[in-house]
């Protein structure tokens, strides 16, 4: 006589397993699209910074450009706080994205401080930075504790 196996204990699991999973892998792709934002913000704003040698449109659109890069850099922190807390990840992302705050927050004081000697190799170390920690969270290194 063979026992009778409990399958509802057993989908259950299952699927509760798979939303878990779900809602992790969600986190994760939150905070690879914020970081991917954050990386074309940037590049945007290198653009615009050669427009701005040549034409008044180019100042409005470095201006704005910059508003949405520091806007990015925010969602970053979020992204990663929620990838780590209740998405169970890695806390990692969030010292990378405070540590990126930062530097967004250096980069719009020199600026508006007129410092491009410092403002502009500052972007371009941005922007590296940006890339690298996009290429880690799509390749899945950097999210592991």
């Amino acid at each position: 006589m063979a026992i009778p196996r409990n399958t509802t204990t057993n989908t259950t699991t299952t699927a509760a397993t798979s939303a878990a999973t779900t809602g992790v892998r969600g986190r994760s792709t939150f905070l690879r699209v914020a970081l991917a934002l954050q990386t074309l913000s940037l590049l945007f704003q290198a653009a615009t910074a050669g427009m701005l040698l040549s034409s008044s449109l180019g100042a409005m659109l470095h201006d704005i450009g910059s508003r949405v890069m520091y806007g990015a850099s925010m969602l970053y922190v979020l992204a990663a706080v929620l990838a780590w807390r209740p998405g169970g990840g890695s806390p990692r992302p969030i010292l990378y994205a405070s540590g990126f705050l930062v530097l967004a927050s250096v980069q719009v004081v020199l600026g508006i401080a007129h410092v491009p000697s410092l403002h502009v190799p500052l972007g371009v170390v941005m922007f590296g930075l940006s890339l690298l920690a996009l290429g880690m969270a799509v390749t899945g290194r950097g999210t592991k504790s």
